[in-house]
């Protein structure tokens, strides 16, 4: 491989003009695309398999003109102190304010709260129940503006109007702290490369693959269904990696300048080489996110393929681009150890005095069983927090407190109690029983029975009566695991129900869902991590060419993730510096996150494993000494991988800044397992193991290592085929 991208990078440097036109030229066909895309439609959350989406599926088959995917809002009043909603002025305005709503051109109904008896018992806080024929994001404009300023309305007659529910929804906005976060990366690339031009480019080319990347997931989001998420997740990772890969091929085309080759050689040599690692750190950045796809939950398997297709193409372009536009930077990019004379001359570096890296590097070796143990425990004490993690998806209740939404989720807790804002959908199909009706009530019956219920409504049949729904309030929130346990209660009476009656209960709703998107993740992370560890394993066994450093690997991962789940449990759940996260609401962490990080740390951490142990067994096959090629490779790589760290870290940390709790907490986690596996388990785990073991960690069974392709990462066909062509120069010379 090491030869053929040696190639391809030469032929790049070379044929500049031509590769920088087939990336503009993508850019932009993927940016017209976009252009002209049609406006994506709703974004359908379906998760196969399980009772809330049987159950969902059935109301739409049954209930054909029930609009079960339509919006909805919630439009909440209370009223002024002292007074009622029955009060005849307060009375009037809502009426006012129900008409008003009723001559929307996509509302499907409104409920009146007096007729519909949607008046707390005090009285001093009433709703009104507006269904849309189509979904929170297939609503026009005019809609959510005539549903504001009919609120508006009623708040200038003096009543305290809030709206709830999908019907306002948004595409989340991120925060000035996502620029900043790419204002850190710049800072911490000029530092490294001493130079700004050096610098620009692995912004200039991750900026681009991101660009297309994202530009061609606007392009195919009606078709495929894409929500804002995936884009913004496509934008996370594509920026992280994208300026990783550039920066650890531009460093060492720096440092083979600095052995005083030519440019064109020395471009082919850091595509060869440190392209190499790029190539294998992608696969597994590539693998982790497609196997979101074995949790079978659409949604996610969307945005893990998307998220992968832009990997992909921040791998491409540092192989290709990179060398091209240090072709065009001629002189411009100076050998490591060298400063561009704006940033302090041509001064090189002391060549006596060892890095940061070294001197590291050398005390881990000495010391290896104390660092291992002090980083050992210190991951263990973070992922303490990890064993309350309690899961769920947010609703209006995680709303910033500035939010209508959230105002309006209070509001209905203090009238209704705060079981209100996640009622149960409870549908009896009773298509096979014989006697419908007195299947219906046999479930009401015994859902009245049970602990933790607060109103059960009558069984409301469809037409042909054979089904009906049963809308249940619990006492509790809808993320309390009191609420999981009443579900888990109703259908396990349908068991009883459907011995008696033959008739099918089935438990739906946003809060259902909830449960049961939260149960499908935790029945499939196991299953997830077996296939995707056990696939990146395989690859790393053909990249180390050693059982123990991939296994290694794989163990200090775990150790980084669950470090990571406990600071999120900490700062999500617990509220440990929540006002420093901007986290206003504490609750359940995001059902799906556990998973994801899962899927998206182990591809970042690998990436790291593989920049810094390829220079460590370049040197070991080179003939160092093991403990002395654990050394080398620090001094090569150790400050390259601490900028990419860097970067990373403050790219993710930008995205804290976003008003969507789930982009939010994705950012800090994937944040802050950057910083435990790059600052911990890489740049201190890692070297003392590799201490501890010696030669050991090299070990490969003979038949194996006959077995496995040659894959030659370390560049090893590049120096022999330099030595094979001095050899050839001196017998020329001997002949002349």
């Amino acid at each position: 491989m090491a030869t053929f991208l040696y190639k391809l990078g030469r032929l790049a440097f070379r044929r500049r003009h031509f590769v920088a036109l087939i990336w503009v030229a993508l850019l932009t066909l993927a940016g017209v695309g976009a252009a002209s895309a049609p406006t994506p439609g709703t974004t359908s959350f379906s998760i196969p398999g399980t009772e809330a989406q049987k159950a969902f599926d059935l109301l739409e088959e049954r209930f054909p003109g029930m609009s079960a995917d339509g919006a909805t809002a919630r439009v909440v009043f209370k009223a002024p102190a002292g007074e009622k909603m029955t009060d005849a002025a307060n009375k009037s305005t809502v009426e006012d304010t129900v008409q008003e709503l009723s001559d929307g051109s996509e509302v499907a109904s409104v409920a009146d709260p007096f007729a519909a008896k949607a008046v707390s018992r005090d009285g001093t806080i009433a709703y009104a129940q507006v269904k849309y024929d189509v979904s929170g994001m297939e609503l026009e404009d005019s809609s959510r503006e005539a549903l504001q300023e009919a609120a508006q309305e009623a708040r200038d007659a003096g009543l305290t109007v809030e709206i709830g529910g999908d019907a306002l929804q948004t595409t989340p906005e991120t925060g000035a702290t996502e620029i900043i976060g790419i204002g850190v990366a710049a800072v911490v690339l000029v530092i490294t490369f001493g130079s700004l031009l050096a610098a620009g480019l692995p912004l200039l080319t991750a900026i681009i693959g991101v660009g297309i990347g994202v530009a061609t997931i606007t392009a195919l989001a009606s078709t495929l269904d894409l929500g804002s998420t995936t884009s913004t997740l496509a934008t996370m990772i594509g920026l992280a990696v994208g300026i990783d890969y550039a920066l650890f091929i531009v460093s060492r085309y720096r440092a083979e300048l600095a052995e005083g080759r030519e440019r064109e050689e020395a471009a082919g040599r850091a595509v060869g080489t440190a392209g190499s690692a790029v190539v294998f750190a992608g696969l597994t950045v590539v693998i982790a996110l497609v196997g979101l796809s074995v949790v079978n939950i659409p949604m996610l398997t969307k945005m893990g393929i998307a998220a992968a297709g832009t990997v992909a193409i921040a791998v491409l372009i540092a192989l290709t681009m990179i060398p091209a536009l240090l072709g065009y930077a001629g002189r411009k990019v100076r050998p490591a150890g060298e400063k561009s004379k704006l940033l302090g001359g041509t001064r090189a570096s002391k060549r006596g005095r060892p890095n940061m890296g070294t001197r590291w590097a050398s005390f881990v070796v000495r010391r290896p069983v104390a660092v291992l143990l002090l980083g050992v425990l210190g991951l263990g004490a973070a992922a303490v927090p990890a064993a309350s993690l309690e899961l769920g998806l947010p609703d209006d209740g995680s709303q910033p407190t500035s939010t209508t939404q959230r105002r309006a989720y209070d509001l209905l807790s203090e009238g209704f109690g705060p079981g209100f804002n996640g009622p149960l959908m409870v549908v009896v199909d009773a298509k096979t029983s014989d006697d419908p009706q007195a299947a219906f009530g046999e479930v009401t019956d015994e859902i009245k029975g049970l602990a933790n219920v607060v109103t059960v409504t009558p069984p409301v049949p469809n037409e042909s009566g054979d089904t009906a729904t049963i809308t249940v309030i619990p006492d509790s929130k809808p993320s309390s695991v009191t609420t999981e346990d009443l579900v888990h209660a109703i259908r396990d009476t349908g068991a009883q129900v459907k011995a008696d009656t033959d008739a099918e209960v089935l438990v739906t709703g946003s809060t259902a869902m909830n449960i049961d998107v939260s149960e499908k993740l935790n029945d499939a992370l196991i299953p997830y991590l077996i296939l995707v560890v056990g696939l990146a394993f395989l690859l790393l066994i053909v990249v180390f060419r050693s059982i123990l450093v991939p296994l290694k690997a794989a163990l200090g991962f775990l150790l980084s993730v669950m470090a990571a789940l406990g600071a999120v449990v900490a700062v999500f759940q617990w509220g440990w510096l929540s006002g420093l996260m901007g986290v206003e609401e504490t609750g359940p962490v995001m059902s799906m996150m556990p998973i994801f990080m899962v899927g998206v740390v182990f591809g970042l951490a690998m990436d790291y494993e593989v920049f810094l142990v390829t220079r460590m067994r370049e040197a070991y096959v080179h003939g160092e000494k093991p403990s002395q090629a654990v050394v080398t490779g620090f001094r090569h790589g150790a400050r390259v991988v601490t900028a990419a760290a860097v970067i990373m870290m403050a790219v993710f940390a930008g995205f804290i800044g976003s008003s969507e709790s789930m982009v939010k907490m994705i950012g800090f986690g994937l944040a802050i397992a950057v910083f435990f596996d790059a600052f911990v388990v890489r740049m201190a785990i890692v070297p003392a193991v590799l201490a501890l073991l010696g030669k050991k960690a090299w070990w490969l069974p003979k038949w194996l290592d006959r077995a496995l392709p040659n894959v030659d990462v370390e560049g090893e066909g590049l120096r022999t085929a330099a030595d094979r062509a001095s050899k050839d120069e001196d017998r020329e010379l001997i002949r002349a």
